[in-house]
């Protein structure tokens, strides 16, 4: 029997505003380039899911940010190999000016259009996990 592998951890934040969504696009160059996203990365060996946001958004845009609360986690399956795990966090920023290191742009969008947006299956499968944000 095979074993099942262990997922990719993945932290992202759902940063929210004034009843919107901060997603970001992939820079050219950037692997996954041109997907909408949302913020956040890999965790590393030895950090929390917190320690890894707060280094992200750091990184990705240059905020300093504060994790308020964990909304939710997937699995999600790209092949029989490799499997990535989304935890979710809702997640304020310190700044309103974000330098985008990995991202082309950015938009702050509101839940119901957030679909149109994460062609990403595994982002994607977050969007039910929001519905304790907007009620």
């Amino acid at each position: 029997m095979m074993e099942k592998p262990n997922p990719k951890v993945v932290a992202i934040a759902i940063i929210e505003r004034d009843g919107y969504i901060l997603i970001g696009r992939r820079k050219r160059g950037k692997r996954h380039a041109g997907v909408w996203e949302f913020p956040g990365g890999t965790v590393e060996n030895g950090e929390t899911h917190e320690e890894c946001l707060v280094r992200e958004l750091r990184e990705e845009f240059e905020v300093d940010a504060q994790i308020i609360r964990f909304i939710g986690s997937c699995d999600h399956r790209y092949a029989a190999d490799w499997t990535v795990r989304l935890c979710a966090y809702l997640t304020k920023v310190r700044s309103d000016d974000l330098k985008l290191n990995d991202h082309d742009e950015v938009r702050w969008v509101k839940p119901d259009e957030l679909e149109r947006f994460l062609e990403d299956s595994a982002s994607r499968s977050v969007l039910e996990k929001l519905s304790t944000l907007t009620g």
